[in-house]
């Protein structure tokens, strides 16, 4: 599995301007938004915006750094499908 990332500007509503597109295999897998100074002690963590898929989550999880992110986004892709 390859995921490409492209930087974009996201209006959260708040001065987290820095984000990535997550891409796997051409389609949309994840937003990510770099944390600003807004959030004391997470500013510079990255935070899952948007997940689609495996990748989302209701727990939006913050992680320390963009690779970080991307191995969890990944290990969210590679799970099992659990079908009910």
């Amino acid at each position: 599995m390859t995921l490409k990332t492209q930087p974009v500007q996201v209006a959260t509503g708040s001065s987290d301007h820095e984000s990535r597109l997550v891409f796997e295999d051409g389609l949309l897998v994840a937003v990510l938004v770099q944390l600003s100074t807004d959030h004391a002690s997470d500013a510079g963590k990255w935070f899952l915006e948007a997940g689609f898929g495996r990748a989302d989550d209701p727990h939006a999880p913050v992680f320390d750094n963009l690779d970080d992110a991307l191995a969890w986004i990944a290990r969210q892709l590679a799970r099992d499908v659990v079908q009910i």
